[in-house]
């Protein structure tokens, strides 16, 4: 990525201001502007999220932020209500609080002497999602969102629940929220209220991953927030952009489908990034695309972007399978002028007794009980594009039921949501089938393209499952994630069907076989038909504004990651260590231009056996330090999760220390009932 230096515009830059709010709270924000802003008002961007603008996401801020202000926008950047120097508390995820704030930030942003009226609202994961909520309360100075890496359906596609599985990334982000909720706002900031803010947000704070797990259907608290309730109700225009190599990879396509508002839609081979960070790569100068979408929607400047193809995507080609990529990734970028797109089919390849075929199957019975650590290829379910991509599958496929096609003939491109259907029986009430599709290259390795989950108690939908009746037939749709993809001639496509995927999904209760029956099993594969491609006009190399100055203070860090069996118990063991040292200790690194140490380090294991369910276990552990002068804090944040048949076991420690004694100390200890899951 090319840092920028010069710019148009001068910057002039306000580490902090508060925002207030009609109850009294104040928000805090950092603002980037041209320094001729006062005299000469301009459009601004807000990005409102939760995660520290003044020692959490400074790296990403910056080189962000004072690009815009160098190209004549006011750039802002406010933490939301309990999190960083803001005032109050934290209590969950996209509360009607949450909105209410951001509604009240978009006019005091319309108002300042230094803004013409008109804002924009950006963000990635939490801030795309809440510029889609906010976008839906209509505020009037609104006049465009760019959403990152989101969703719109807070049940279907997001880090609690896949398929109705609870998915461990509510326990690993549920810890995440956790340590965010009870850091301190800096005394540099805030003064002496510090410590009474940092000791209500600690006394206050709610256990998140319980809070979700109290939810285990798509009830009135999942929709809420969920725009894909109402999709009718943004009235600006929305750019939405994804990652394939993300979790969110359904957003982007369905926003298109059910917006009524104009919209463009962009998704490359990215993880969970920005896609001028984008890995994998190619980065693509995801800045200069955004300063061009604020042109068009804060200036009324016509950059013809609402005139080119609505769904811009990158065709992913074969790759060799790994869990260390981080370079580019093989493919091209095609485009769609509207989607749905007439130009995809979908193409039926049926479940035979020993291959996938185009031609319709003979009925044959077939069972699979998958061990419960099928899974340890699958990667992370919200992958970041580096070393937590999915691995060779062929571990996970040989606890699977596979079924093969021939040695593809031609290429055969994929875009869009595969689905598979299955003519399925289970021997228990509460049962889970996992899909994957793959690409099986003539080498034998085994690539995983997409896949779906479905606790197949929720077959007739999330809100009102029911159980199986044991051994009855039914046939049930598993919907796998969004993507593009072409098989290349002499592969194979695979669908691996297992009972288990840990450690993404929490186990089902029981050991579960399941019956198959060929003859109506089959996937449905989208496929895009070949022909002349638009000529696309090209996205420019990557650029930013420099990040902030900052120094090692200690050595180390890093990730690590290693899956190995436990010799004395027999479990398979799943450890992750990023950023600590060999005594436990983050490592730190100084900002230099607000002299803040800090460091952030966390270890988190998941264990299972083979033949048992309920012996999973996960633990995670977060640790932080801030320090300037003798000021110094930490935190400490432990959760764990196991389950009985009946009920799960969620116990969770958060210990605040102020210098060598202990501030706070809150601990919970919860059981919660299973329901079908």
């Amino acid at each position: 990525m090319r840092t920028v230096h010069a710019f148009p515009h001068p910057i002039h830059e306000i580490e902090h201001v508060w925002i207030p709010m009609s109850d009294g709270c104040r928000l805090s924000a950092r603002v980037w502007l041209p320094a001729t802003a006062l005299d000469r008002p301009v459009p601004a961007v807000v990005e409102y999220i939760p995660y520290r603008k003044r020692d959490g996401t400074r790296w990403r801020d910056e080189p962000i932020h004072r690009y815009f202000a160098g190209h004549g926008y006011a750039a802002v950047r406010v933490d939301l209500r309990g999190t960083g120097e803001s005032e109050g508390v934290l209590l969950d995820e996209y509360l009607p609080q949450e909105q209410d704030d951001g509604v009240e930030v978009l006019r005091w942003m319309a108002a300042q002497p230094w803004c013409d009226g008109n804002v924009g609202l950006m963000g990635k994961s939490w801030g795309g999602i809440n510029a889609l909520q906010i976008a839906a309360r209509r505020p009037p100075a609104l006049k465009g969102i760019l959403t990152v890496c989101s969703t719109d359906d807070r049940y279907t596609d997001d880090a609690h629940y896949m398929g109705g599985c609870l998915l461990l990334e509510n326990l690993r982000w549920g810890a995440v929220l956790q340590v965010v909720s009870a850091l301190p706002p800096d005394p540099a900031i805030v003064g002496a209220a510090w410590r009474d803010m940092w000791r209500e947000r600690l006394e206050r704070a709610p256990l998140f991953p319980a809070v979700w797990m109290r939810h285990p259907h798509r009830d009135a608290y999942w929709r809420a927030g969920s725009l894909s309730e109402d999709p009718g109700r943004v009235a600006c225009p929305v750019y939405a952009v994804g990652g394939w190599a993300d979790a969110y990879t359904n957003t982007v396509p369905r926003l298109l489908a059910e917006l009524q508002v104009p919209a463009k839609g962009l998704v490359g081979p990215w993880g969970h990034v920005y896609p001028h960070a984008g890995r994998p790569g190619p980065a693509i100068g995801f800045l200069q695309e955004a300063l061009a979408w604020w042109d068009q929607c804060l200036r009324g400047v016509d950059r013809d972007l609402l005139n080119e193809p609505a769904f811009r995507v990158w065709m992913q080609e074969h790759a060799p399978p790994s869990a260390a990529t981080g370079g580019a990734r093989a493919g091209r970028w095609i485009a769609e002028d509207r989607w749905p797109s007439e130009r995809v089919a979908h193409r039926a390849y049926y479940l035979h007794a020993d291959r996938l075929d185009r031609r319709p199957a003979v009925e044959h019975r077939l069972e699979i009980a998958s061990p419960e650590t099928v899974g340890r290829a699958a990667g992370n379910w919200c992958s970041f594009g580096t070393d937590d991509l999915p691995a060779d599958q062929r571990p996970d496929d040989a606890g699977s039921l596979v079924f093969d096609s021939p040695p593809l003939a031609e290429r055969v491109e994929v875009l869009g949501v595969p689905e598979v259907t299955l003519d399925l029986a289970s021997d228990r009430p509460a049962a889970f089938v996992v899909v994957r599709l793959c690409d099986v290259s003539p080498d034998g390795a085994s690539s995983r393209v997409t896949y779906g989950v479905l606790n197949l108690a929720h077959r007739t939908g999330h809100a009102a499952p029911e159980p199986l009746v044991p051994e009855r037939r039914e046939t049930v749709r598993v919907p796998l994630g969004a993507v593009a993809y072409a098989f290349s001639p002499g592969h194979r496509v695979r669908v691996a069907l297992s009972t288990a995927y840990w450690p993404i999904l929490w186990p089902a209760p029981e050991p579960v076989r399941l019956a198959i029956w060929t003859g109506e099993s089959r996937l449905d594969l989208p496929v895009r038909t070949p022909g002349a491609e638009h000529d696309l006009r090209p996205f420019p190399p990557p650029e930013a504004a420099s990040p902030p100055a900052a120094e090692a203070v200690t050595a180390g860090g890093g990730v690590h990651r290693e899956v190995e069996r436990d010799p004395g118990s027999g479990e398979l063991v799943h450890r992750v260590v990023i950023d600590m040292d060999d005594r436990g200790e983050p490592t730190i690194e100084r900002l230099m231009d607000i002299d803040l140490e800090i460091g952030h380090g966390l270890v988190e294991e998941f264990r299972i056996r083979d033949d048992d369910p309920l012996s999973a276990r996960a633990d995670v552990r977060h640790r932080t330090v801030s320090r300037r002068g003798d000021w110094e804090v930490r935190v400490d944040v432990r959760v764990r999760l196991r389950a009985t048949a009946q009920a799960f076991r969620l116990e969770a420690e958060v210990v605040a220390w102020e210098g060598g004694e202990v501030f706070v100390r809150r601990v919970w200890d919860e059981t919660i009932q299973r329901e079908l899951g």
